[in-house]
């Protein structure tokens, strides 16, 4: 009976050890947005530049990426930028004329979605601005939910905004991440194209936490995870 109990106990161990790094697998499964970072600044006219790490599951080969502004849960659609390949390692970044947007303040940021998956992914909040002396603040200092994340709704000058579809406050908490470096090199992008106001983009939800950066697994815990199930592999087989 004692030998059946603790072989019964090794194997929920195994399991969960197994369970456990599933779940790491596959919240790291997104492509993840590296620019633009916190305080960067594009000027109208001149190059806008974004940058992302692969989707390592190779997924994510057709990647939509979107301009965006609003707050978090109640996401802006201006602008569709391009579709790439979000798998693939040598192209990374992307490059396009920045548009000419009304107001010039820190409200601006990038959407990364996919056909294959029902999550999607952001980029920190920006500024795009006809000069570097003409910045104002984001006109709201709070986002509806009560987080400290400053927000406004811009445009791009001439051209009608749309609501990216019906983002619920109940899939997303503070949608913006924050990414910290810039991009070392860019592709040629294409004009920038007017999102149709008269299809709505579906509803996505978010894998983003409660203080607005994405879920990603630090390597020290997936060496943890791997650990726990080679020593619970081995334990369950000493008792054989």
């Amino acid at each position: 009976m004692v030998h059946s109990s603790f072989r019964s106990k090794m194997f929920a161990r195994i399991l969960t050890a197994l369970l456990a790094a599933a779940s790491i697998t596959s919240v790291q499964a997104d492509p993840t947005p590296i620019a633009p970072g916190p305080g960067d600044v594009f000027i109208e006219g001149q190059s806008c530049s974004i940058a992302w790490s692969v989707d390592p599951t190779g997924a994510w080969t057709t990647m939509n990426i979107h301009l965006m502004t609003g707050d978090n849960y109640n996401m802006v659609q201006l602008a569709a930028i391009a579709t790439v390949d979000g798998t693939d390692p040598t192209k990374t970044t992307y490059s396009y004329a920045c548009p000419k947007v009304s107001p010039h303040a820190p409200i601006y940021f990038y959407e990364f979605s996919s056909p294959v998956s029902a999550n999607s992914t952001w980029t920190t909040r920006f500024t795009i601005t006809d000069s570097t002396s003409d910045i104002v603040p984001a006109p709201q200092s709070t986002q509806p939910g009560g987080a400290d994340i400053p927000w406004g709704t811009g445009t791009i000058v001439g051209t009608p905004a749309s609501t990216s579809g019906s983002i619920s406050s109940s899939t997303v908490s503070t949608a913006v991440s924050v990414a910290t470096s810039a991009p070392t090199a860019s592709m040629t992008g294409s004009s920038v194209s007017p999102v149709d106001t008269s299809t709505p983009a579906p509803s996505t939800t978010s894998t983003t936490a409660s203080n607005g950066a994405d879920m990603h697994v630090p390597l020290g815990l997936l060496k943890q995870a791997v650990f726990a199930i080679g020593a619970s592999i081995f334990g369950f087989a000493v008792m054989f």
